[in-house]
């Protein structure tokens, strides 16, 4: 039988904090092939405890108050690390892929990464912690591979504001997007020189990217041009019911294939039908509110499959962070996922699909493994309402690659 995986990190509330410490007692350590895991990515995907790393130099531009977390050219650029992977295949056997990045990628990538600010504050200032480093080296440093990587340090709402949601005000969420929105313009006047872009967010990253389309690319038919397409995962885009387009954006649509250009992939992840109550795949419910809208009528939330955008089945291509990456958080117990590469793959382990069901769209996940297969499975974290969330990224993270690779050629030519 596939062990399920079990994982430990900071909840958002006390309630559910207190649920999983009851859970710890009653479920087994996670079960790892040649010492790779999932955890570290999935705690940290939601902001988990991280131990203490050097922390990457700001980056702000000359001119400019952006302080980039990522930028080509930057020292230790944490967008830009080695990205060899062991792969570990259904019986067990490994091998090594090689990767690196484009020397001359055609486009470039701008990535707003997910809540994972530990500071004691409703907005995070613009220190570039290890939380952050972690984060763009799982998210967004294997988009290096096909596009130049720039992610600014953003005061975003803190793992504190969402404990403490009764402080979060309507200034506090403007000031998170104004950070993003301050970065865009300093990278359209500095950095892009006409190129074309993919928009990458996750989570809270996701709703600053929603809110940065709205404004700055639909009505803008001269930066529209420029999208190659958008990656908007665990946000809740918006569409009318059985349309690719309308809802969150007027002019950007669904993408219908792994070649359409100016286009939106987005979903979020579950391994069951997700409940009425759903944080996620529901619109209006969960980070929706974090896009300044909460509109529903009319809508469904956006699904395409990273492993076919044209429609029925695909294969995930899982990208998961070893030891040399990111560090067990909260318990030591658990182990350190350790192989001799910083990046860890479990190829045809989930076929996945988009499912609609009572006004809830997601992104179905399904185990594929076949008797004899002990590689770790995911299994929900934080109750069936958040689902797969904080693997949205690295479950699909190498279709995700590939996509952006197949776009930058369709937008080239």
């Amino acid at each position: 039988m596939t062990p399920q995986l079990t994982t430990t990190a900071r909840y958002r509330q006390t309630r559910v904090r207190r649920a999983r410490r009851r859970q710890l007692g009653e479920r087994p350590p996670p079960r790892t092939v040649g010492g790779a895991g999932w955890a570290v990515a999935a705690a940290l995907a939601l902001g988990a405890s991280l131990p203490a790393v050097a922390a990457a130099p700001a980056g702000a531009s000359g001119g400019s108050s952006t302080v980039w977390l990522c930028r080509p050219g930057m020292a230790d650029d944490p967008c830009t690390a080695p990205l060899a992977t062991t792969v570990v295949a259904a019986d067990g056997r490994t091998s090594v892929q090689r990767a690196t990045d484009a020397a001359h990628p055609p486009v470039d990538c701008f990535y707003v990464y997910p809540t994972v600010s530990e500071q004691s504050t409703i907005n995070a200032n613009l220190d570039v912690d290890p939380a952050e480093t972690a984060m763009a080296r799982i998210q967004a440093s294997r988009f290096s591979q096909d596009c130049r990587v720039y992610a600014p340090v953003y005061p975003q709402l803190t793992d504190y504001a969402v404990d403490h949601p009764r402080l979060v005000t309507k200034a506090a969420l403007d000031e998170a997007y104004g950070g993003v929105l301050a970065a865009w313009h300093d990278y359209l006047a500095h950095y892009n020189m006409g190129r074309g872009v993919v928009l990458i967010g996750h989570s809270q990253g996701a709703a600053m990217v929603i809110r940065l389309i709205r404004s700055q690319v639909d009505p803008d038919p001269s930066v529209r041009r420029r999208l190659v397409s958008a990656i908007i995962l665990g946000g809740n885009v918006t569409v009318p019911v059985g349309k690719t387009v309308g809802g969150s954006f007027r002019h950007v649509p669904a993408c219908g294939s792994a070649t359409q250009t100016g286009c939106v992939v987005a979903y979020s992840s579950f391994d069951q039908t997700p409940p009425t109550d759903t944080l996620f795949g529901k619109p209006g419910a969960g980070v929706s509110e974090l896009t300044g809208t909460t509109a529903t009528a009319g809508l469904e939330v956006l699904c395409v499959d990273p492993a076919a955008p044209s429609g029925g089945s695909g294969t995930l291509e899982p990208y998961l962070p070893s030891a040399t990456v990111a560090a067990p958080v909260d318990t030591p117990a658990l182990g350190a996922p350790a192989v001799a590469t910083p990046w860890a793959a479990y190829p045809d382990l989930y076929s996945a699909r988009c499912e609609h069901h009572d006004g809830i769209s997601w992104l179905q996940v399904t185990d594929v493994a076949k008797a004899g297969d002990t590689r770790p499975v995911a299994t929900e974290l934080y109750g069936p309402t958040w689902g797969l969330h904080p693997l949205d990224v690295n479950l699909a993270l190498g279709n995700l690659v590939a996509l952006v690779r197949t776009e930058a050629l369709a937008y080239e030519h």
